[in-house]
């Protein structure tokens, strides 16, 4: 099990979301990510038991977003 975990809203279409960012923390982290399906409009990024980005308001964040939010968690 990865210490990033990444649930996303299947039914919503979340999916290739989730798995970009995955890849963007894997290619710049070289860290690997769980990807959880859920629902409810849920997208969140996780390290550890830690929310460290998702989705609020509408507002998606991006790739870069993310590994900046996953990056400075670990510190």
């Amino acid at each position: 099990m990865s210490d990033v975990t990444i649930i996303y809203c299947r039914p919503c279409g979340y999916e290739k979301r989730a798995k970009d960012a995955a890849a963007a923390i894997r290619r710049q982290l070289a860290l690997e990510s769980d990807l959880v399906p859920g629902k409810g409009g849920v997208f969140q990024v996780k390290l550890g038991e830690r929310i460290v980005a998702s989705r609020s308001k509408g507002h998606f964040p991006d790739s870069d977003e993310i590994v900046a939010a996953v990056t400075a968690a670990r510190r």
